[in-house]
């Protein structure tokens, strides 16, 4: 059967169809498309032929040879089907639009692509990936940049679970500044996938559309959608994910790999203190860990991850709950984040991966992103890796469709396929390895002398530091600069349609090295309002205790009573072993010092590594985030030190403060 539609040449949106025995007229300089339909296991192939007619001759002669020998400028127009319309399908999509070839997304759930799945939050882009969207579509590439929040102009990296204190910082500002590359973001799988639905183009994305088989003829590969359609075009991508059906055609079941990991995340309305300055924390356990991240607009992204079998459901209530008792003794950065979140709002699902194989497809199907090499999310390139994947594989088809037109030879699909896979096997295995190891090394971390002990086991008691922690950290120390520089400069040099002088756009804060190299400067930095919380078993305080910052000449005075000296910050705590003038609280170049006037029951300091001690007397003694401090010995007097992050500043310093109190009633 065939059809033929005619274009004006004036108007060229204005078209007739001519039906099978319908005669139409052809004018001068019009343009005629003939349509052939040919039935192969209830699949239409259509092709279409386009010419100019300057009179009916031309347009047979026109016809006959596109209809013989498709004609050179059909070589390089390859009908590419994409299974699959995540981030990776999307990229590519994208890709190989922009180079010229017809594509077909066939995506099962299209609240999916906009971002509403089930486990639809935020995702890091980080420089390696920006730059390939970057060579791909420049203006794309642009629109993700600014809808993302940026993490990589601050201080990143490991710190330890209890503690909270820093074990290692990552760089990840230096390798994108030193290649011109964009620095890191964090944006909303929501926004990213709706920017690339939209470039894209929704008569590309078929909606509803789900890949359930294929067969490749040798000339052309054909799918087989749920609904029973069947499409046809050149190549077949299978960008379906981790539990891909195309990979599973291609080379069998094959089970992914249980990570050994459970992992609950959420998405907090909270920022932390030093927002400012920290863009996203590793906090370090024992068999578990913790992942915290900057997203923008004041929401805080988290994960949690534990050691357990797999297949492990919670009931509609108490996932919170469940999740505070298996952190239990954490620090605030990571339990405030977990109070911050409503109960409902936490998801769960385990940890899987693939082992990526030596052949990632046969002859005109391949695979790409996690249908062929599911990562674990440490190294946070999953989606990094599909990108890249995207960017070579439209690559190398251009090539064999350019190398192809030179040649005046058919498009050699099975060795552009070949070759995408030995550009993308060995960076890819080497990333995948790294995401694992990172999973091992974040939970086998042990900070603290805890078990094996025999019978010395009595030291668990006390927060003795485990001998590792240092032999591991020197090690990182000299690797995780290379690494980086690897990892994220990717390979930024070769990449095509991307100016190697690409402007650097993003900055870093003036005090990102001193912020490096100085704990304390990175704590000094923190934008937030000091407190005190009641924390004692038996408290005789029941709110908070706010500390201004605004005068440094005038102390807070701790005692049982009210002194007419410091009628403004005399604060009174009524317990019996709380002395009348019991110890002053002075702030000074951006840090709190407490000093004990001599009182009779003493006052106490638990640093964050739970060692406890005694303040000298007339002797300053700094107290940080999270410390607790202690008025007199039987505990009922104290106060856990929380630093909130400040507030915009409001008609007066009480209504700013009773806004702060606020805050820490959530949490």
């Amino acid at each position: 059967m065939a059809s033929t539609m005619f274009y004006n040449s004036v108007n060229p949106s204005t078209a007739a169809f001519s039906r099978t025995h319908f005669p139409v007229p052809v004018y001068k300089n019009s343009y005629i498309e003939f349509s052939r339909y040919d039935h192969c296991i209830n699949c239409k192939f259509r092709t279409r032929i386009i010419g100019q007619s300057r009179n009916l001759t031309q347009v047979k002669a026109a016809v006959a040879e596109s209809l013989t020998n498709n004609g050179d400028s059909e070589k390089k127009k390859l009908t590419i089907l994409v299974a699959g319309g995540g981030i990776g399908g999307l990229v590519f999509a994208l890709a190989a639009k922009r180079k010229g070839f017809e594509v077909l997304v066939f995506e099962k759930d299209m609240s999916a692509i906009r971002g509403e799945g089930l486990y639809r939050g935020p995702i890091q882009i980080q420089s390696n990936a920006l730059a390939a969207l970057e060579a791909i579509d420049l203006d794309v590439a642009e629109e993700v940049m600014r809808a993302g929040c940026v993490t990589g102009d601050r201080i990143n990296g490991l710190v330890d679970g209890i503690s909270g204190s820093w074990y290692i910082k990552f760089d990840t500002f230096t390798p994108a500044a030193e290649k011109g590359l964009p620095v890191t973001r964090v944006i909303s799988r929501m926004t990213l996938q709706q920017i690339l639905a939209h470039a894209v183009g929704n008569d590309i994305i078929l909606n509803d559309s789900n890949v359930i088989d294929f067969m490749d003829h040798g000339d052309k590969v054909s799918v087989m959608l749920e609904n029973g359609q069947c499409y046809a075009g050149d190549v077949l991508v299978g960008a379906d994910g981790i539990w891909s059906k195309v990979r599973k055609k291609l080379f069998g079941p094959q089970e992914a790999i249980y990570s050994g990991y459970t992992c609950y995340t959420g998405t907090a309305d909270y920022a932390p203190a030093d927002i400012e300055s920290v863009g996203y924390r590793v906090f370090l356990g024992h068999k578990k860990y913790f992942v915290s991240s900057d997203v923008g607009d004041g929401k805080m992204q988290w994960y949690a991850f534990h050691m357990e079998p797999s297949g492990g459901v919670d009931g509609p209530q108490g996932v919170k709950e469940r999740l505070l008792k298996i952190f239990e003794g954490w620090c605030d950065n990571v339990i405030d984040l977990m109070l911050a979140t409503d109960d409902e709002a936490i998801l769960r699902r385990d940890i899987y991966d693939r082992t990526p194989t030596f052949t990632w497809g046969r002859g005109r199907v391949t695979l790409l992103g996690d249908s062929v090499h599911a990562m674990q999310p440490n190294m946070g390139q999953g989606g990094c890796m599909a990108i890249e994947d995207a960017y070579q594989l439209a690559v190398e088809l251009e090539r064999a469709c350019n190398k192809s037109f030179e040649s005046k030879t058919p498009i050699d699909i099975v060795s552009a396929l070949k070759s995408y896979e030995s550009a993308r096997r060995l960076r890819v295995a080497i990333i995948h390895r790294m995401a694992r190891s990172a999973a091992m090394m974040a939970s086998t971390y042990n900070g603290y002398l805890s078990v094996g002990l025999g019978p010395l086991s009595f030291l668990t008691k006390f927060p003795i530091p485990h001998p590792g922690r240092v032999v591991r950290r020197f090690f990182i120390d000299l690797a995780m600069p290379l690494m980086l520089n690897w990892v994220l400069g990717g390979n930024s040099s070769k990449l095509e349609g991307r100016s190697p002088c690409c402007r650097l756009s993003d900055k870093a804060s003036d005090q990102l090295r001193t912020w490096f190299r100085d704990n304390d400067a990175l704590e000094r930095a923190m934008n937030g309002e000091w407190l005190l919380v009641p924390s004692g078993s038996e408290t005789v305080v029941s709110q908070p205790i706010y500390l201004s910052r605004s005068d440094e000449n005038e102390p807070y005075l701790i005692g049982s009573e009210s002194q007419e000296d410091f009628p403004r910050t005399s604060i009174v705590i009524p317990s019996a072993q709380v002395s009348k003038m019991h110890a002053h609280i002075r702030y000074k170049d951006g840090a709190f010092y407490l000093i004990d006037l001599r009182s009779e029951h003493g006052t106490y300091i638990t640093d964050n590594e739970g060692r406890r001690y005694r303040v000298s007397p007339n002797f300053p003694a700094r107290f940080r985030p999270s410390n607790s401090i202690q008025f007199g010995s039987d505990k009922k007097a104290t106060f856990r030190v929380k630093v909130i992050r400040s507030t915009p500043k409001k008609n007066s310093e009480k209504e700013e403060e009773g806004e702060i109190l606020q805050a820490v009633q959530k949490i």
